[in-house]
């Protein structure tokens, strides 16, 4: 099966959590919106761009949750290819009571997403009291500033120890599966252009580069590990690239980013 066949539907990534992106094969640049289902509510994880719009909410009719028992959309910054659909999704769940919640500086530009007449709907995320719950089920916020937004933040689910990452941990990913699994040679290669197992593509160069290209800087990314680092984590979960399982891959990519050179302006200086 190709991989525009394989990613046609939704993919459970975890207890009640599932992939409801779409496969980009243009472009390689993937965009990962996540659906977290709890009983009879639901809440959506950086839902999407304007034009992916149908192909997300297709996948998530396909899981069977109904759009009107979504209780909140969360955009872990403001870029479009989060926030573009954030009218369709308003219109399509019909939930008067729908939060939109973000950390407090991204609401200036989130706000341009939505009729002046819903912007009540955008609730602040205290990151003094960072959290949200729904159905008994509860999501933690962290906040992760100039990664790549002053308001970045990541989101963890405790139940399943996943953390939704946002652009850290994202990947240009020329040649992209939604799970990305290294080996113990990943962990010590001297040489990600010669892969010593003999594989024709590594994925670490396509991360280290978006990276360098989207952060801002090295010392902001050294600090979104440092915060991350103290997370009990088993799942990562980008909103760009693939899904990283396992902590001694994650624990690699959380060492390898925290130590990583030429980081946005830091190439320039």
């Amino acid at each position: 099966m190709d991989r525009q066949n394989r990613y046609d539907r939704p993919i459970r990534i975890a207890e009640g959590i599932y992939w409801v992106g779409f496969y980009e094969e243009r472009t390689n640049l993937h965009c990962n919106p996540y659906l977290i289902v709890e009983g009879e509510g639901a809440v959506l994880i950086d839902g999407g761009s304007r034009p992916d719009f149908a192909v997300v909410m297709t996948k998530i009719l396909q899981t069977g949750v109904d759009p009107k028992k979504i209780e909140a959309l969360i955009y872990q910054h403001y870029d479009p290819d989060l926030c573009g659909s954030i009218s369709n999704m308003i219109d399509i769940c019909e939930n008067p009571g729908i939060k939109i919640l973000s950390e407090t500086s991204n609401s200036v530009f989130i706000n341009y997403y939505i009729e002046k007449t819903r912007h009540h709907l955008f609730k602040t995320i205290d990151m003094d009291n960072n959290f949200f719950a729904f159905q008994g089920r509860t999501v933690t916020f962290f906040s992760t500033p100039y990664c790549h937004n002053e308001g970045s933040f990541v989101t963890y689910d405790k139940k399943t120890k996943t953390l939704f990452s946002s652009d850290l941990f994202g990947s240009f990913s020329s040649k992209w599966d939604l799970f990305l699994h290294l080996t113990k040679e990943c962990y010590t290669c001297p040489d990600y252009n010669n892969c010593p197992n003999g594989n024709d593509y590594c994925p670490i160069p396509d991360i280290i580069d978006f990276h360098r290209k989207i952060m801002p800087g090295g010392k902001a990314l050294q600090y979104a590990m440092k915060v991350i680092r103290g997370i009990d984590i088993e799942i990562i979960a980008p909103q760009h690239g693939s899904v990283l399982t396992g902590k001694k891959d994650i624990g690699f990519v959380i060492d390898l980013l925290a130590s990583l050179d030429g980081v946005g302006i830091d190439a320039y200086l």
